[in-house]
């Protein structure tokens, strides 16, 4: 498992890298479009569709709504990120609430609508921060690895207290705390980096904090989708590493909701 594990990511990460930073304009779209569009085939099988050729209709549907997006312009816009922020609300309230609100969400088409109000801002927010160059969609990527790296270490070393134990028994409040102080500091090294002032150096602080808490929240869901499905992995797309699901989900919620604040405070 661990040598098929380091050869996924030989290839995974240089593809990924290519794709996020080389890449602009339409073939920036098309390319986290294709990744998006894998997720919802995922996303389909979380839903409760677990036929792979009937998964495909709700991805083609995604796809035309995107194909719609992009034509109307609506790909740089702001209101696919308000209804990613406002999905995220509701999202947050079934998993603090899980599994009390499991009827709240459980049938197939409540789970593909979550999953349209996830993926089509995920793809926009992705859109909106490399339009507006690189540094900040590097930033957001750095920030979800460096709470990932930090909740690990700190979780491990410190973890007493259950974040949410319904949901996933081994995160904990000292591993969100490990995770906010490695983003913090991050945070703090591209204002200097950026040149921001005190002002705008406290907003990307305030924001960098809000994101990071909505990182931790996209992790928990989707492992409440699968500990409803009773799966371990949204696929095997990726050997070794699961699928793609398993690889972007902390990035659905940070990444929106980043590029929401961003336009709003930076």
């Amino acid at each position: 498992m661990l040598r098929q594990r380091i050869l996924t990511a030989a290839w995974l990460i240089p593809l990924a890298l290519l794709g996020l930073f080389a890449l602009e304009g339409e073939g920036f779209r098309l390319f986290t479009a294709a990744i998006v569009l894998l997720a919802a085939w995922e996303w389909a099988n979380l839903a409760g569709i677990t036929s792979s050729g009937r998964r495909l209709l709700p991805v083609a549907g995604l796809a035309v709504l995107m194909a719609l997006c992009w034509a109307s312009g609506g790909v740089l816009s702001t209101w696919p990120l308000w209804l990613g922020a406002l999905g995220w609300l509701a999202n947050l309230y079934w998993v603090t609430g899980y599994p009390a609100r499991l009827a709240q969400w459980r049938s197939t088409g409540m789970r593909l609508a979550m999953g349209l109000w996830v993926l089509l801002p995920t793809w926009v927010g992705f859109s909106v921060l490399r339009e507006g160059g690189a540094v900040w969609l590097l930033f957001v990527l750095l920030l979800v690895w460096g709470a990932d790296i930090g909740a690990y270490f700190v979780g491990r070393a410190l973890g007493r207290h259950k974040l949410a134990p319904s949901v996933s028994p081994g995160k904990t409040w000292e591993g969100v705390a490990g995770g906010l102080a490695v983003t913090s500091l991050l945070a703090v090294g591209f204002a200097a980096w950026q040149g921001l002032g005190v002002a705008a150096g406290l907003l990307l602080l305030g924001a960098t904090a809000v994101v990071t808490l909505a990182s931790v929240l996209g992790d928990l869901l989707e492992s409440m989708l699968k500990r409803h499905r009773g799966i371990k992995d949204s696929s095997q797309l990726l050997p070794g590493h699961g699928g793609v699901l398993d690889r972007v989900d902390s990035l659905t919620a940070a990444v929106p909701l980043f590029a929401l604040l961003h336009g709003g405070l930076l």
